[in-house]
């Protein structure tokens, strides 16, 4: 057979190509793969107090997280004793340059929903292997405070504040939580419309960027707020000084029913207007839940038990107020007639009447009952697809006539919680966003999903729901924003961040310019260059 001299010419050139791109690509492997075996002896020279790990388990146990979604190996784990061990791994990673792929994630009990404390490929710090500096309570002050390690549970500063008598101000619904954790991200719950998320209550911070620096509203305000609600960009919390108020030892919780969702804003909205009223509010959506009343009567009691026996709420959309009264036991009197005078102020179902006496630890520690439930039924350790979002007051109605009328019609796998927060207690320094009106809500899809269910409660149906939500939001142009957001690209970010995107990627580029830290936010990705 022959060739013509240009077919030769065509192949010769088709030929060269392929081998020249096998070549090109086979260095580039080689490249990655000399860097890749060199960096675990040199993390292994550095003088740490602590140690890292490398073991497959280690590298298992954090790969995975409260979302259990994602799954993303590091090549170490850092188990730091001081801060002193975090920042000497964050500078040894920073010299490195852009010819390292190494990043790093702070990791605190691993509640993250989608990766976000996860570094594939990189350093995951255990934070909670960080015991010192310990607890320090000071009482002397106005206000007091406590300083606590940024790897701390907030149930932990719980129990030690409460041997002075005091406590923070602001919590989150779930106590068994990282300090930088939630400051990461802000930090929110019932008491936020008196008191402000968590962010809004720390005085002081100590932070590693690639050194220690200490920080706070007047030394170094620029990383104090970059900080708080940034969702592990700028640094590593690894101290906060906490604010804390005189603790009560008894709390009065209160649930009451409405059925017209306008009724049940108003009170809501009306309560929080005043910090005079209770001291914790929420809410939530219940849809369609067979002998809801009877459920109740484990916890709480029924005002008119006759009345509550009769009440029916199958196949019903109904919207649960829950207010809590702080008090000690000498008041019990005082606090139960401010209680009956806001109640005769609102508009709820007069049978729906529910209340209950606990003390002050169980009603803050409340989630965690129900995670032990849960653990001891193996639906714990499940996926948990959970959607946050921060409504304007504005439109409420027109998410819940859609959202709650139209989209999410079945059971719920999990509660939906809704209340609103008042924006003036934010400080908007900080890199958190939320809408921009004065008050706003917290609407909350907290779901599970039943492993391997192709049903209403699987993952798949779940997941389609969220996006029919925030599809929804964005196409009626509702000003919607996620809280604990969730992004895969950087356009993405950019609408979520709106006019603040430019502040952040001036902080970014001032703390974080290698983009090292918290890759698994996916809102910068680190460009490696090989020289």
């Amino acid at each position: 057979m022959s060739y013509s001299p240009r077919s030769l010419v065509v192949e010769y050139n088709i030929r060269f190509l392929r081998g020249f791109t096998i070549l090109f690509l086979s260095c580039i492997a080689i490249r990655l793969n000399l860097c890749l075996s060199s960096i675990p002896s040199s993390l292994k020279s550095l003088p740490l107090g602590g140690h890292l790990k490398f073991d497959e388990h280690s590298l298992r146990s954090v790969a995975r997280d409260f979302g259990n979604r994602y799954q993303y190996h590091p090549m170490a784990v850092l188990h730091p004793e001081s801060v002193s061990d975090i920042a000497a791994t964050i500078k040894h990673i920073w010299q490195r340059g852009p010819s390292s792929h190494l990043t790093v994630a702070a990791r605190g009990h691993g509640h993250s929903l989608q990766g976000q404390a996860q570094a594939h490929g990189g350093v995951v710090i255990n934070m909670e292997s960080l015991k010192v500096p310990e607890m320090q309570v000071h009482v002397g002050n106005s206000p007091p405070y406590v300083d606590v390690s940024g790897g701390e549970l907030w149930i932990n500063i719980l129990h030690e504040t409460l041997r002075y008598g005091l406590a923070p101000r602001s919590w989150t619904d779930y106590l068994h939580l990282t300090v930088g954790g939630t400051l990461s991200n802000a930090g929110v719950s019932g008491q936020a419309f008196k008191h402000g998320p968590q962010i809004s209550n720390v005085q002081q911070l100590e932070i590693v960027t690639g050194e220690l620096v200490n920080c706070s509203k007047e030394h170094n305000g620029e990383l104090f707020h970059s900080v708080l609600g940034g969702l592990g960009q700028f640094g590593i919390i690894t101290r906060a000084r906490i604010i804390l108020e005189p603790a009560p030892t008894m709390v009065k919780w209160i649930r009451v029913l409405y059925s017209d969702f306008t009724a049940f804003t108003r009170d809501q909205e009306r309560l929080i207007s005043s910090e005079q009223t209770f001291d914790y509010i929420e809410g939530f959506v219940i849809i369609n839940r067979t002998g809801l009343l009877n459920n109740w009567r484990s916890s709480f009691n029924p005002q008119d038990p006759v009345q509550a026996s009769h009440f029916k709420s199958d196949g019903r959309t109904l919207f649960c107020l829950e207010m809590a009264k702080y008090f000690n036991v000498e008041e019990i009197d005082a606090a139960n007639q401010e209680v009956e005078e806001h109640l005769s102020r609102l508009s709820y179902i007069p049978s729906t009447l529910f209340s209950t006496e606990v003390t002050y630890v169980d009603f803050l520690d409340r989630v965690h009952v129900s995670e032990v439930k849960l653990r001891s039924k193996g639906l714990w350790d499940i996926p948990h697809p959970w959607l946050n979002l921060l409504i304007p007051k504005s439109q409420i109605h027109n998410f819940a006539e859609v959202v709650f009328g139209k989209i999410l019609t079945e059971t719920s796998n999990g509660p939906v919680l809704i209340y609103p927060v008042n924006k003036s207690k934010w400080d908007n320094r900080t890199s958190v966003v939320i809408p921009e009106e004065d008050i706003f809500y917290l609407v909350a899809f907290l779901t599970s999903a039943v492993p391997s269910s192709n049903g209403t409660d699987g993952l798949e149906y779940i997941l389609s729901q969220n996006k029919r939500i925030l599809e929804f939001c964005e196409t009626s142009q509702l000003g919607v924003k996620q809280y604990l957001p969730h992004y895969t690209t950087q356009q993405e970010w950019r609408a979520h961040f709106g006019p603040q995107w430019e502040t952040f990627l001036q902080r970014k580029s001032v703390y974080d310019p290698l983009a090292i830290l918290a890759p698994g936010q996916r809102i910068f990705q680190k460009a490696i260059t090989f020289s």
